[in-house]
């Protein structure tokens, strides 16, 4: 279970958004399991054709992965960070399996 925090700023975030956010950062769980919790940062600009933008921060046990994206539909926004976040943690998965195996294979060169 993934600890989310969620802040709107200027504006009180509906139930609805509320659980969509919730279900879209449940669902990173299946790229990484070590996440420990999220934070996501909702805001818009101007009160009339504003532009709605989403920072999500997903802290790992030894890094901080971040996306931020703006659109015009926080649905749009979220989804777009989502994707984001989504990327990086897939780079950062075969990187470190990457260095996992290197060490294995130094560990047998010795012996």
């Amino acid at each position: 279970m993934i600890k989310i925090n969620i802040t709107s700023r200027h504006f009180k975030a509906h139930e609805t958004l509320q659980d969509y956010i919730k279900n879209e950062i449940e669902t990173l769980s299946k790229y990484h399991e070590e996440i420990l919790h999220a934070d996501v940062i909702l805001s818009f600009e101007k009160a009339v054709n504003s532009i709605k933008s989403c920072e999500i921060n997903i802290k790992l046990r030894d890094k901080l992965i971040a996306a931020s994206e703006s659109s015009d539909d926080y649905h749009k926004s979220i989804d777009k960070a989502i994707d984001k976040i989504e990327t990086q943690l897939l780079k950062y998965k075969s990187k470190n399996k990457k260095e996992k195996n290197n060490i294995k294979k130094e560990i047998i060169k010795t012996i």
